[in-house]
């Protein structure tokens, strides 16, 4: 029965002290969450909840596979969090986990009282006879709590769908992404002390220096392109990057050789999103980018022998890679979340590449800066929520068309303020022949030179690197000579623009 308090007696389930010295006498009751009725109660196994605390208490190795497995949100009674929590203070600061040490820590945090105090503790210790099996019960335990996950999950949509203000697309997102996350949820918890992360960090960074001795200090997804490699470190987890540049600088050719070169590579698998070019034409790009083949010679048909051997090799190549195209046009922050949701479960996708974000819209924006600042907020979300690094391709305005020197800069992002603040990395492309300047400010030629310009990372410098920009293959490489000397590759002058 349920009382006035929203407590619900469960019926002819033993009781112990616990129970008697919480309630007054009443026998053991629990909070109902929101949805439950008497005849209802939300899945649980207070068996298995009480087996697996148990068994943390009789050995270390029980306690550590528990660990990786649950949280303290995945306990169903509230006693049961408490209790698992003490245990967790105790295993980060490598203190044994056992009756006395967990009656102590307790204790300490005030909350031996509401746990029943020792005899609750000797009663849990008493009904484990073995920890053999708490993994299999700490499955259980997180078995149910996912049940309830989705029994709040549904309960949330339910509610909202009925709500008439609510926009149905918005809601669709949002129900793909709670059902998302409970997809993913790991058996880790959601918060760590210092002194665990801090131990982490130290790791990593050991690992990072022994790549350095070895000459690799790309922890991320690499880009292939030495120099910015060495500025940014590769691309990073959770890092939404912006690669702007004024039309036919190339942009679009290094996003896809960074592509290439991740996929081909490393076996970094990518998802390229393209709103303004059809999928055909983007594999045409790269396959003339892969073998080193004029692109117009493509277009028109014009091979020879030697060019279909080098095509053959190098489709051999990129079907290999996992690079997964998506041309939908016009795609909406919504749907492009929900494709990216799809591509992480079926192919564990590391990159995302957006081109480009000024062709993307979104719901209900009363103005065109509000959308540009909805949607670069959307792909930082995304982000983070894949843990991966997104790259959205970004127009920049006129307003370096009119200045003497056109390497661009943060003002210059087109529509809205919002680009740099979401942003962790901004990156530009400029190159000086497009602009008829043929030698830099030492006198070095920039024919076939193209500058990546990093004009804001949030955890690193800022700088300017030098890349190789083979116009006809509409490929981006590393110079021969990083000069920082002469480019890779030194194309005859021409006044066609990249496609």
């Amino acid at each position: 029965m349920t009382n006035a308090g929203g407590i619900l007696n469960e019926g002819n389930a033993p009781e112990y002290p616990l129970d008697r010295m919480l309630n007054g006498g009443r026998g053991r009751q629990k909070i109902v969450p929101m949805g439950a009725t008497p005849d209802r109660i939300p899945p649980h196994s207070n068996e298995a909840e009480m087996a697996v605390l148990g068994a943390m208490m009789l050995e270390k190795d029980a306690a550590a596979k528990a660990m990786q497995i649950l949280s303290k949100d995945h306990f169903y009674r509230e006693t049961h969090r408490l209790i698992y929590e003490a245990m967790i203070s105790l295993a980060d600061r490598n203190q044994p986990i056992d009756i006395i040490t967990l009656n102590d820590e307790l204790r300490r945090l005030g909350r031996l009282s509401d746990v029943g105090g020792s005899h609750y503790l000797s009663e849990l210790n008493r009904r484990t006879p073995s920890a053999a099996n708490v993994e299999h019960h700490a499955r259980i335990v997180f078995e149910r709590a996912l049940k309830r996950m989705l029994i709040s999950a549904a309960n949330g949509i339910l509610e909202n769908c009925y709500t008439e203000s609510t926009d149905a697309f918005e809601e669709l997102d949002h129900a793909e992404q709670k059902m998302f996350e409970i997809g993913e949820s790991r058996s880790t918890r959601s918060y760590q002390s210092m002194k665990r992360l801090a131990v982490e960090t130290v790791e990593m960074l050991e690992a990072i220096a022994h790549r350095h001795r070895d000459g690799n200090g790309v922890i991320g997804v690499p880009t292939g392109l030495v120099k910015l490699d060495n500025l940014l470190g590769g691309f990073q987890r959770s890092d939404l990057v912006i690669l702007a540049a004024r039309p036919s600088m190339g942009k679009t050719a290094l996003a896809m050789s960074i592509a290439r070169n991740a996929a081909v590579d490393y076996k970094k698998a990518v998802a390229f999103f393209s709103l303004e070019m059809a999928a055909p034409q983007l594999v045409m790009r790269l396959i003339a980018a892969e073998a080193k083949i004029d692109a117009s010679l493509l277009r028109k048909g014009d091979l020879k022998d030697e060019h279909w051997q080098s095509i053959a090799s190098t489709i051999h190549r990129l079907t290999d890679a996992p690079i997964f195209i998506d041309d939908t046009p016009a795609m909406g922050i919504m749907e492009l979340r929900a494709r990216c949701r799809q591509m992480k479960r079926e192919h564990n996708i590391e990159m995302v590449m957006v081109d480009y974000l000024q062709l993307m819209h979104a719901a209900k924006a009363e103005s065109r800066e509000r959308e540009i600042s909805v949607i670069s907020r959307g792909l930082k979300q995304l982000a983070k929520e894949l843990n991966i690094p997104v790259i959205a391709l970004s127009q920049l305005n006129r307003s370096v068309e009119s200045r003497s020197d056109k390497r661009p800069m943060l003002s210059d992002l087109r529509e809205s303020g919002s680009i740099e603040q979401d942003a962790d990395v901004v990156m530009f492309v400029h190159r000086p022949e497009y602009y008829g300047i043929t030698v830099d400010e030492e006198g070095r030629p920039t024919n076939g030179i193209a500058e990546v310009i990093i004009g804001k990372q949030r955890n690193g410098p800022t700088g300017i690197t030098q890349t190789a920009f083979i116009k006809e293959f509409a490929r981006f490489e590393n110079l021969a000579f990083q000069y920082d000397d002469a480019p890779a590759y030194l194309p005859p002058a021409s006044d066609e623009q990249p496609f």
